[in-house]
């Protein structure tokens, strides 16, 4: 999967910190490697409601 952190559903406005930040479940290791990794995120989920429905079309 790919895509950027701006149109992720996990990208959330942290208020106390007045920054943007992921909200994924990961554990150590999956974060680790991740940064590691580097390249597009495997957990990327869109945050677009329509994707689907244009899809479909």
């Amino acid at each position: 999967m790919s895509g950027s952190c701006e149109d992720c559903v996990y990208n959330t406005y942290d208020d106390e910190l007045d920054e943007y930040i992921c909200e994924a479940y990961l554990d150590e290791d999956e974060f680790y490697r991740l940064l590691q990794r580097g390249g597009p995120c495997p957990y990327y989920r869109s945050g677009d409601d329509y994707e689907l429905v244009r899809h479909q079309n």
